[in-house]
């Protein structure tokens, strides 16, 4: 071989290493006895918003990130053990009701392990997970549903909405500013748009329902009063709807508030 050719045949090898299997580190953990109960895995599924990592351990999800800022596998790993102090490792099958979770918007019921985190954030992610698929919940009901660990100021509870540890599965989307405008701390401006998309939540109707001064809606046939975007007020007809701007508005004409979707009563 001269060495034109040599040199070509060197250029080539690149092209025709193979990468190691995606779950190789894993494979090599498990064939050495490793216990799961010291590692987390992750895999990478598609959202409306991009692509998101989510990591889990035996039982239950750890952390999810969207890939929407950049964010690099090894990245989502440095991440996870920043926070977590457990390693990430790629691979492995997705926690059993993960993919339904996502795919429906329904994760109520997927264990989810916040343990790690202050009560306050706690506690307001944990209401943050009681928003239905699809509907939408001011700030002040977070607070209110939050309980006594709820922080003591909204801006206490942006704070823990920011640093929401499992993008999307607790799904900060669904929470807006009391006038009905979107509420995305945790999320880049188009990620959160996106999300709200996929779920058929019409923001437009919802900034006009604010411009008119509806907070709430009210049926003059139940003489109940809703949140805007709850399965019950979307099915008022318009010629029975009454508006309110406060829930004092609606208690004082009779109304009472919705047990689906729990208004705030006074």
């Amino acid at each position: 071989m001269n060495k034109s050719n040599g040199d070509a045949a060197m250029r080539r090898l690149p092209d025709l290493a193979t990468g190691a299997p995606e779950d190789f580190v894993l494979r090599v953990l498990r064939r050495a006895g490793i216990s799961e109960e010291r590692y987390d895995t992750y895999v990478r599924l598609d959202t409306a918003a991009g692509g998101l990592f989510v990591a889990s351990g035996p039982r239950a999800v750890t952390g999810a990130c969207l890939d929407s800022a950049g964010l690099t596998p090894s990245g989502f790993e440095e991440l996870h053990r920043a926070r977590t102090g457990r390693s990430a490792i790629p691979g492995g099958r997705p926690l059993p009701g993960l993919i339904p979770a996502l795919r429906t918007g329904r994760a109520r019921r997927l264990a989810i392990d916040l343990s790690g985190l202050p009560a306050q954030q706690r506690a307001v992610l944990e209401a943050v997970r009681n928003i239905p698929a699809g509907q939408l919940r001011p700030l002040s009901w977070i607070a209110r549903e939050a309980g006594p660990e709820a922080p003591p100021s909204v801006s206490g509870i942006l704070r823990a909405l920011a640093a929401n540890p499992v993008a999307v599965l607790i799904p900060c989307h669904r929470v807006t500013h009391d006038n009905g405008s979107p509420c995305d701390a945790a999320y880049l401006p188009k990620a959160g748009e996106a999300l709200r998309r996929a779920e058929h939540i019409d923001m437009r109707r919802v900034a006009e329902l604010s411009r008119a001064g509806a907070v709430f809606l009210g049926s003059d046939t139940t003489f109940i009063y809703c949140h805007p975007t709850c399965a019950h007020a979307r099915r008022i007809t318009p010629g029975h709807r009454v508006h309110f701007r406060t829930a004092q508005d609606a208690r004082e004409a009779g109304y009472r508030a919705c047990k689906s979707c729990r208004p705030l009563t006074v």
